[in-house]
């Protein structure tokens, strides 16, 4: 990640639903509501939640302890128990309205091959859940001349939520793999945006986008990228803007929301080894 907002508390919110409504065959928005909903800071277009869910047989998700920093307190929740760990993943909160002490939360819909899916299948007003955030990457520098969106379904979400807060006139070009032309969706936006909906098809993931952008006529001028989804694809198209479009590594934001073949939890686990033997990511151009 090429830049990073300011971050919220470390503090955790428990909610219930209050509403669920279908977006399109694969996407299912949910609305969560409490009262500490009031005190949130909004953060940036693309800001996201760490959701824990209720394990089988529970009303409510059991919450780690907090602590002061990251991964202080990823360690604490690792150290759970497997019977009382909460299923976490990471979403993007689509809208936040303080006001109304509500967020809402737009799932991809996937059957039961995740523990979010499987409760986003399943999700009736009145489930709880929990939460800590928000936190927010997106941050264009004010040169910008243009804007490149890149992602597939898992990142619809928060391009949506930066698209439809651009400055009247803000020029972007959007490229968004889908699976299944159904899961389009119409934003309401100020900016000069260029929506491209890639279908995916029988070729593998990503293959399709980096595709388009391989192929995508860029307008003059200083862009800045914001590129998310699977981090394999998201490690390609960033790579193809910096050594072929000659994109500074300075204007891409980058994030890798999910990896094929991993969970969230042993994608963490993998980071805290990593962070304890003192290995620092090597950086792919």
């Amino acid at each position: 990640m090429t830049t990073q907002a300011e971050r919220t508390t470390l503090t955790h919110h428990r909610a219930s639903v209050t509403a669920v409504r279908p977006l399109s065959p694969h996407l299912v928005r949910v609305t969560l509501a409490t009262e500490t909903f009031r005190e949130l800071v909004p953060q940036a277009p693309d800001q996201y939640v760490k959701l824990f869910f209720p394990l089988a047989g529970q009303d409510e998700p059991v919450l780690p302890e907090t602590a002061s920093d990251v991964m202080s307190w990823y360690r604490t929740y690792l150290a759970m128990p497997d019977d009382v760990r909460p299923p976490m993943r990471t979403y993007t909160a689509r809208a936040i309205r303080p006001e109304a002490a509500e967020v809402d939360v737009d799932f991809v819909l996937h059957g039961d091959e995740g523990p979010a899916s499987a409760w986003a299948s399943r999700v009736r007003p009145g489930d709880r859940v929990a939460f800590m955030g928000p936190y927010g990457l997106y941050a264009p520098p004010p040169a910008t001349d243009w804007q490149l969106l890149v992602g597939d379904e898992t990142a619809l979400p928060a391009i949506g939520a930066i698209v439809e807060q651009l400055p009247p006139g803000t020029r972007a070009s959007v490229y968004v793999e889908l699976a299944d032309r159904a899961d389009r969706q119409a934003f309401d936006t100020l900016g000069a945006v260029e929506v491209h909906w890639v279908l995916r098809g029988s070729r593998p993931l990503g293959e399709a986008l980096l595709g388009a952008v391989r192929g995508a006529a860029f307008p003059g001028g200083t862009p800045y990228a914001w590129v998310s989804g699977e981090a394999g694809v998201v490690k390609l198209v960033r790579r193809h803007l910096v050594r072929e479009r000659e994109v500074d590594k300075r204007s891409i934001c980058f994030t890798g929301y999910w990896r094929r073949g991993l969970s969230e939890e042993d994608a963490g686990r993998e980071a805290v080894r990593a962070a304890e033997a003192g290995e620092v990511p090597a950086e792919d151009d």
